[in-house]
């Protein structure tokens, strides 16, 4: 299984903590010690778990816009976006928890035009005030068919943003763009002309589903 490099320190460490509580366990033939180690065990695998990152495949095209992360579907609005979008847009926002592949991806193709980071609180990511409070980082990009900005969004365990991405560069839609660390939310901002493919409560999958089709 492939991990994100961003991670490997963790799982290293998590493992060598893990390792060290058994060797000390087996040299005293404590029981509770025992314990500890399968517990710390079972942790280590949950942090190489987290920072998993699959190799991903689905439908390309310069009229789709494909999931920018794991996670389920959790508001779906016509909102203000000045800044890149020049007005209304339509904002998909999909939480990821804990458990979700934290590894983002382009959404569509096209040149990045926009990159802005704001400093914020760590609220629950899920909830509606959290796009404007909370630590965060929006990238746009200039598709053939409009605009597209998606903004990886820190939540309230989430304590680092990791963005590749910087103005000039060319985004190819699937392709890792970044990640966010433990628990988080990544909203994407479509053309108000643009389908939505969606609905709450739905679980795309990063690279692969199709959130939205942008009109031609």
């Amino acid at each position: 299984m492939r991990f994100a490099s961003e991670g490997l320190v963790f799982i290293f460490i998590a493992a060598a903590i893990a390792a060290g509580t058994f060797m000390v366990a087996l040299n005293r033939r404590s029981w509770p010690l025992w314990l500890l180690a399968f517990l710390l065990t079972i942790i280590a695998l949950w942090v190489a778990y987290f920072f998993r990152d699959p190799e991903r495949t689905g439908q390309r095209g310069d009229d789709v816009v494909v999931a920018p992360a794991d996670g389920k579907v959790v508001l779906i609005q016509e909102v203000d976006e000045p800044a890149f979008m020049g007005g209304r847009a339509r904002r998909v926002s999909i939480f990821m928890n804990v458990f979700s592949v934290h590894v983002n991806r382009y959404p569509i193709s096209g040149a990045v035009t926009y990159v802005k980071y704001n400093p914020g609180k760590f609220l629950n990511a899920a909830v509606e005030k959290s796009s404007l409070e909370n630590e965060q980082m929006s990238v746009g990009i200039e598709s053939a068919h409009g605009r597209v900005m998606m903004r990886q969004i820190a939540g309230l365990i989430a304590r680092r943003i990791i963005t590749y991405s910087k103005v000039g560069d060319t985004a190819h839609q699937g392709d890792r763009m970044g990640l966010i660390r433990f628990g988080s939310r990544v909203d994407v901002f479509l053309p108000l002309s643009a389908t939505v493919k969606v609905k709450i409560g739905d679980f795309p999958v990063a690279g692969t589903t199709v959130i939205a089709e942008l009109a031609k």
